[in-house]
């Protein structure tokens, strides 16, 4: 893995919709309504339950939110490929989720300060971890060390007393 803390200090929304986050999908800014994106806390959610083909749901999901936040349509190639990065990391973690942990529950997205952070929760009791050693030639397992390679950082949260976990990938926006 590579954190050692189970998530960055002070950066990590509460489960729940104490950001604001409504069921459905809503987006909420913790700055006010005016505020840009790259200056506010925006976060939306996306439940699961009763989904079906839900890495595209995500994806889409995903695609929406960095819209609504100013990350496309980008401007330039390093931009467009820090968008492709962030919906590479969701379907990543969706995925993950599905053929490891009876499929995710739910899905998280926040953008602060120019990072976007991705948090996927499943009721599985595995720890995801990059294949090691890595076999670029050999089909499947590669989920996790693309996660590793992009992203700024990532980890995993358990709650005590609950099952399942919450896979968190945080991914930045090029300067």
């Amino acid at each position: 893995m590579s954190t050692t803390r189970p998530y960055p200090p002070g950066d990590r929304p509460e489960p729940g919709g104490a950001t604001g986050a409504s069921a459905g999908g809503a987006s909420v800014p913790s700055a006010g309504d005016d505020a840009e994106p790259a200056v506010g806390r925006y976060t939306r959610r996306l439940g699961f339950a009763g989904e079906s083909g839900v890495v595209p749901l995500a994806r889409d999901f995903a695609r929406q939110a960095l819209y609504a936040w100013g990350w496309l349509p980008a401007e330039g190639a390093d931009r467009r490929a820090a968008a492709e990065d962030v919906l590479l990391v969701v379907s990543e973690l969706v995925t993950n989720a599905c053929l490891h942990a009876e499929g995710p529950d739910e899905m998280w997205i926040t953008c602060e300060n120019k990072v976007i952070r991705v948090e996927v929760s499943d009721r599985g009791t595995g720890q995801p971890a990059p294949r090691t050693p890595h076999r670029a030639g050999r089909p499947g397992g590669h989920g996790m060390f693309i996660v590793q390679r992009l992203c700024l950082d990532w980890g995993v949260v358990r709650t005590p007393g609950v099952t399942g976990k919450t896979v968190w990938a945080e991914l930045g926006a090029p300067a």
